[in-house]
């Protein structure tokens, strides 16, 4: 039989159970409730209607009402006989009533009067007593028959909840099993069901699928052993190092590259453990080291690592791609290794050095010359040596400002000359922030009264000693108020605010100009960067070299700005520790 067939005739026969259950119980239920309703009916009111003639009987002599209830009661009597011998009681109550309205003083008829009502009162009290047991054997007959119904359609029912899921739920059990043993590549199993239902036609599609899978499976593996073999010979012809790793850190792979930088062979190499590997190897545990790790992102790369390789020192650039994927029919992403890539940046670090020492040389030669310029423009305004006219004059302090912003650009280059080759100079020391604030507000004094800006400092009384050294900070408050003084409108003012704060001093400087666009706000700091639009001369290496310079001394730089609000830029150095 059909799985579907067996379904349908089970819950058909289930329903029909409680159909036959309920009809059962209401047929007992009705002819119980008719057989109350009856007692009610029948006997009940006749009881009623002879006990109101009893008391409209006992006041005939006092009240003339209680004769016209005598005679009501009488009527709806006559209108409700039901039992044998009710209607030859009742007749001889009307036959001795009328005789009591011809003869009202004979009291021999109240005497028959209360016989008669005795009489209709017994037969239906009889009739009561009767019908009660037959609703009694009823109910009775109704509990017995509703309990062996129940019972059985109880135990029809049970047999079916026991028998039914373990049919259909037997064979699912059994093919999901099956189903994992194909997934783990068993593709020798198969599944066998007698039943000539749908879960046979299942089973047979299944063993098809199986066997074909299993003749796939045979008849591929020289194509996917060829396949393998492609990879290998790809990954051994790069020209960068490259190691896989699988999710346990064996190594999977390694090409020519990476086993000639590591000085390792690859039989003592592949399928080992990169941990048990890194114990003797310098180079392999710095590989796997973010691998095996786990850190947060940082906002800048991670330091080229140096190589001596082929008699000579190279650099190379770590990458770590972990490797994802979501198997065949699922739809959790699944952790499967990591590969390992170095690329070799040897002559991008050659040309970067090579530019560097440019920069610094030509930096430097050309410093010398335009201090050279600087001091003969001063001897050219001095009026001891000649009078010049107002046009000269003119033309000198031009030339003054150009041999001044050339000057600060080559400073600017050979400061950052000096950051790039790692040759900071720090000279850290007990530093009062009130002394190099004030340096720093005279250095640009000349550029503030030229657009008529107030300097305004609060909070720089009692400042406790930081760990800094004076120059390099002094050289970024400098830049960092030359900045809000050009980027500040006219009679303007700049705020420089001090606060203390835990075992952190915090200097903000604020100018109100039109502020930042937000986009701009994280390249701010970059080498070389200029905002769009800003119109300003110069390197865009101030606030880099700012950057460097306050980090290098443990601290920290920061920038708020809004739009149309201006920007507030703060600097945090540590305390000097007492």
């Amino acid at each position: 039989m059909k799985v579907k067939a067996k379904i349908t005739l089970s819950v058909g026969f289930l329903f029909l159970l409680i159909i036959v259950l309920g009809a059962v119980g209401i047929v007992y239920t009705n002819q119980i409730s008719d057989e109350t309703q009856n007692i009610l009916a029948d006997n009940y009111k006749s009881i009623e209607y002879s006990r109101a003639m009893l008391i409209a009987l006992d006041k005939l002599n006092v009240s003339d009402s209680a004769k016209i209830d005598f005679e009501e009661n009488l009527k709806l009597q006559q209108s409700n006989i039901t039992e044998t011998g009710e209607a030859q009681a009742t007749n001889n109550l009307t036959v001795d009533f009328e005789k009591l309205k011809a003869n009202p003083e004979d009291h021999t008829i109240y005497v028959g009067l209360r016989k008669d009502l005795a009489d209709i009162m017994l037969v239906n009290m009889q009739a009561i007593e009767q019908k009660s047991e037959i609703a009694k054997k009823t109910a009775e007959n109704a509990a017995l028959i509703i309990s062996i119904t129940g019972t059985v359609c109880f135990i029809l029912a049970f047999t079916l909840l026991v028998n039914l899921p373990s049919n259909i739920a037997d064979p699912i059990k059994e093919l999901t099993q099956s189903v994992k043993e194909i997934a783990a590549k068993n593709y020798s199993q198969r599944v066998h069901f007698e039943n000539h239902n749908e879960f046979g036609d299942l089973a047979n599609s299944f063993n098809v699928m199986a066997e074909k899978l299993e003749e796939y499976n045979n008849s591929n593996l020289a194509k996917l052993m060829m396949e393998k073999k492609r990879i290998e010979t790809l990954i051994n012809n790069m020209h960068d190092p490259v190691i896989g790793l699988d999710e346990n850190q064996n190594i999977l792979f390694i090409n020519h590259e990476a086993l000639k930088v590591s000085a390792l062979k690859q039989e003592d190499v592949v399928g080992k453990s990169a941990q048990q590997i890194a114990v003797h190897n310098d180079l392999m545990r710095s590989l796997i080291q973010g691998v095996l790790i786990v850190k947060e992102k940082e906002d800048k790369p991670e330091e080229p690592i140096k190589i001596f390789a082929d008699n000579k020192e190279s650099f190379f650039e770590k990458e770590i791609i972990r490797i994802s994927i979501v198997p065949t029919a699922e739809k959790q992403t699944k952790y499967i290794g990591d590969v390992i890539i170095l690329r070799n940046i040897t002559p991008f670090k050659e040309l970067d050095f090579a530019k560097t020492s440019f920069i610094a040389t030509v930096s430097h030669e050309l410093k010398t010359p335009i201090s050279s310029i600087l001091m003969s423009l001063e001897l050219l305004r001095n009026e001891k040596i000649g009078t010049i006219n107002p046009e000269q004059k003119q033309l000198i302090q031009s030339v003054k400002e150009d041999s001044e912003r050339l000057l600060k650009i080559t400073s600017e280059l050979l400061n950052m000359t000096q950051i790039e080759a790692g040759k900071i100079r720090l000279s850290l020391q007990p530093t009062f922030l009130p002394e190099i604030i004030r340096y720093a507000t005279e250095a640009v004094k000349v550029q503030a009264e030229q657009k008529n800006i107030t300097i305004e400092t609060i909070g720089t009384e009692n400042v406790s000693p930081v760990n800094a050294d004076p120059e390099k900070t002094a050289w970024a408050i400098t830049n960092l108020l030359s900045n809000a003084i050009h980027y500040s409108y006219e009679n303007a003012k700049v705020l420089l605010l001090v606060v203390e704060t835990g075992d952190k001093v915090i200097l903000s400087i604020s100018d109100f100009g039109k502020g930042i666009e937000a986009k701009y706000i994280p390249n701010l700091f970059n080498r070389y960067f200029q905002i769009p639009g800003s119109n300003k001369s110069g390197t865009g290496l101030g606030l880099a070299i700012s950057k460097e310079f306050i980090e290098a001394q443990g601290g920290e730089i920061s920038l708020q700005s809004e739009i149309g609000k201006g920007s507030t830029f703060s600097i945090m150095l540590n305390k000097t520790n007492s």
